[in-house]
């Protein structure tokens, strides 16, 4: 028995106003994922081909690029000092905004208001203010040369303390109240309820604070002048040169070796990042 199709009217039809989402995440996720493919490509050609077709795809895939990194620089020895700075300074931030945030957010006392906004001001002002006092004083500590002296400055954030208290204006005082009426402390209240919801936000500061400080060129190059405490950033500049594109293939490929870690991670960490987001309440 043949059946009969229903007629065009009948049938369903994408509308563009459907299909236009997702072209648009589409044609975003083409311009994130480029610069990552461009990277990639770059570091497996020739030098020649990087300087006289950057855009186009290898003729041929070679490794030389990492293999003269590794012969070139102490490469584990980099990554070792720039995990040590970046892990140190993420812990540390990490939990020190926490405790700020949740003093500010959860705690009353007299002037937090104003000390916050104190410390929101302070977002205004260049950092490139403090470099001189800072560096001064670092040297009077005798930390310059030694890891202090960017783990310590780099422990408190007050970006990461704003974002940190919005998140905590989510969490009920009701919840908070019910436990100090129970006997705990601000301190264990802090530990065993506070923290655990904070997760997602934790894992945000934590990511950001762990891509700044792995990123950090300018830091390291001021304060470590001793090349065993180099961090890969400022492995990066023994690849400059006089000569336009003679180390090009180990600038690639260095580069990869250092964007690859912060990819990795963040997409372990993304789907925390985006929940952290999603319940912030910007006031």
């Amino acid at each position: 028995m043949a059946t009969v199709s229903p007629p065009m009217s009948a049938r369903p039809r994408l509308k563009l106003g459907k299909l236009l989402p997702y072209i648009l995440l589409i044609l975003g996720a083409i311009v994130v994922f480029y610069p990552f493919f461009y990277m990639l490509m770059n570091s497996v050609k020739p030098g020649r081909e990087i300087l006289h077709s950057p855009n186009a795809l290898p003729s041929q895939i070679t490794f030389s690029g990492y293999t003269d990194v590794f012969e070139r620089l102490n490469v584990l020895l980099l990554l070792r000092n720039s995990l040590i700075l970046a892990i140190s300074i993420t812990l540390l931030n990490t939990l020190l905004s926490a405790l700020g945030a949740y003093a500010i957010a959860k705690i009353p006392f007299p002037g937090r208001d104003q000390i916050f906004g104190f410390m929101l001001a302070t977002m205004m002002i260049p950092g490139v203010l403090f470099l001189i006092p800072t560096y001064v004083l670092m040297y009077n500590l005798g930390w310059v040369n030694h890891f202090f002296a960017l783990i310590i400055p780099a422990a408190v954030s007050v970006y990461n303390i704003f974002l940190l208290r919005q998140f905590l204006d989510t969490i009920p005082d009701e919840q908070l109240e019910a436990a100090r009426l129970d006997g705990a402390s601000d301190i264990g209240i802090f530990w065993r309820i506070v923290l655990p919801l904070m997760k997602p936000a934790l894992t945000t500061v934590a990511i950001l604070t762990f891509m700044g400080s792995w990123n950090d060129f300018f830091g390291p190059l001021l304060y470590l002048t001793d090349p065993n405490l180099w961090t890969v950033q400022v492995g990066l500049l023994q690849f400059q040169s006089g000569v336009p594109g003679e180390n090009v293939q180990e600038v690639w490929a260095l580069i990869t070796m250092i964007t690859l870690p912060l990819v990795i991670f963040y997409f372990i960490m993304q789907d925390q990042f985006v929940a952290a987001f999603a319940n912030v309440k910007f006031k």
